[in-house]
């Protein structure tokens, strides 16, 4: 029997709906949320990135402004405009694109963001509160993979977790978001020993390792659930085909569920960044968050 697909596209028109209906309430009470993205350089899959992200928030009724830069941009031309979109109160989340230019340091840039406008969860602010289980701004692919477990499990206490990567946006975030569940949780990554058999005996098993296809059917119980966060392009039968970290067509038969590459985890990136902005735009005005 082949594993139930896990549809991140309908999971994630969900989200966009309550947020919606969320931003309608605030508008009510004249507070109009706005997404600031900034982008620094001519990437063109950071281009793509920022007009889906734009055009989200766009359905959603939040206001969004970009700030498109040279890629020749210095360090402290950047922070000054991070200062600036900071300061402004009518600003509720700013996102700045990465990758960023390799003269720029990424971590001082993320760091210039106020973590209560952080819609990435990126800042330490929002990494220390998120390991600690206060309620913080949380990174959006993990909050993502999180709607999707428990939409497909419902309550995941006490099941055991593996997440396969160990990256700060998804690796280790997963890892805490999935223990503030009360998953017993292992995090493999390139210096684990006996990693399939460790991987073999996960309920859940999230992949986010960036290698195409790697995770076959001997990595996975049967009856497991797997979340695919990988997004790989590559090269075969002469044309570009975008595919997961997990070889789905192996682990089809095994899994009890799974997420597709593309249309699961993707569409729910962009679905919890608008969510994110939202709950900043609460907390900026003494609301509870959503």
């Amino acid at each position: 029997m082949s594993a139930r697909l896990i549809d991140g596209k309908a999971a994630a028109a969900r989200v966009l709906t309550e947020v919606a209906t969320q931003v309608e309430r605030l508008k009510a009470q004249g507070i109009e949320p706005a997404l600031a993205v900034v982008l620094v350089g001519d990437d063109p899959a950071s281009h793509v990135y920022v007009r889906n992200k734009v055009r989200s928030a766009g359905e959603t009724g939040i206001r969004s402004l970009e700030r498109r830069l040279p890629a020749e941009t210095s360090a402290e031309a950047l922070l000054a405009v991070i200062a600036e979109l900071n300061a402004d109160p009518l600003v509720n989340g700013i996102l700045v694109q990465l990758p960023l230019p390799g003269h720029i340091d990424e971590t001082r840039v993320l760091q210039a963001i106020d973590p209560r406008k952080d819609v990435d969860g990126f800042h330490s602010e929002n990494v220390g509160g998120l390991s600690q289980g206060r309620p913080v701004l949380t990174p959006c692919t993990p909050a993502g993979c999180m709607r999707l477990l428990r939409d497909t499990l419902g309550d995941l206490s006490g099941k055991h977790a593996v997440v396969i990567g160990r990256s700060n946006i998804v690796g280790k975030p997963m890892a805490a978001l999935l223990l503030a569940a009360n998953c017993t949780v292992s995090v493999l990554h390139s210096r684990s020993r006996d990693a399939q058999a460790l991987s073999r005996q996960a309920d859940i098993v999230v992949a986010a390792i960036g290698r195409p296809r790697m995770i076959g059917a001997d990595w996975i119980k049967p009856g497991a659930v797997v979340i695919d966060v990988g997004i790989n392009r590559i090269e075969e039968d002469g044309r570009n085909r975008l595919v997961g970290d997990v070889d789905f067509d192996a682990v089809l038969p095994v899994a009890s569920a799974i997420t597709p590459v593309p249309g699961g985890v993707g569409p729910m990136t962009i679905a919890l960044l608008m969510h994110n902005t939202v709950t900043a735009a609460r907390q900026q005005h003494g609301q509870e968050s959503v």
